[in-house]
C-alpha cells in the first residue's frame, strides 16, 4: 500500500522517458498500478498539482487531458482532504520544515494509515514515520 506523489505522474508527461531514466521508471511504475499489481493511493491534491504543473509547462489543453487521465487512472484510489488533514499537515510542516504541499501529501497518507510514499522528492526522507521509495 503506497501513496504516490505527483512527480510520479508528472515526469512521464513533461520529460521524454527515452532520455530521462526517472520518467521511464515512473511510467513503468504507473503501468504496474494500472495492471492492479500495486495498491496505490493519491489525493485530490495530487490532481491539482499534476494539472497545475502540466498547465505551466505544456499549456491548458494538455493540462485538461492529463487531469482527466489522472482522475480516470485504473486501480488508483483517490483520497480526500479534510480539516484534520490540514491540521496534520501543519504539524508536519512545523516539525520537519516541509513545504506546505509536501506536508499535505504526507498528512493525507498518514491519516489513511499509509506509511510508504513513492516519490523522487527527498524532502519526504525527513519524516521519521514514513518510508520513501523511488518508482
Amino acid at each position: 500500500m503506497s501513496y504516490v506523489d505527483s512527480n510520479v505522474f508528472i515526469y512521464p508527461v513533461i520529460y521524454d522517458p527515452a532520455s530521462v531514466p526517472e520518467a521511464a521508471k515512473a511510467r513503468s511504475f504507473l503501468l504496474e498500478i494500472a495492471r492492479g499489481k500495486i495498491e496505490a493511493y493519491a489525493s485530490t491534491v495530487t490532481w491539482d498539482e499534476v494539472a497545475w504543473v502540466v498547465r505551466k509547462i505544456l499549456g491548458a489543453d494538455v493540462s485538461k487531458a492529463q487531469g482527466r487521465k489522472f482522475l480516470d487512472f485504473p486501480n488508483l484510489k483517490i483520497l480526500p482532504v479534510k480539516r484534520t488533514t490540514a491540521m496534520k499537515a501543519q504539524d508536519l510542516m512545523e516539525e520537519y520544515g516541509l513545504k506546505p504541499r509536501d506536508a499535505l501529501h504526507a498528512a493525507i497518507a498518514l491519516e489513511n494509515k499509509i506509511t510508504t510514499i513513492v516519490s523522487y522528492d527527498e524532502d519526504f526522507d525527513k519524516i521519521k514515520v514514513m518510508k520513501r521509495i523511488k518508482p
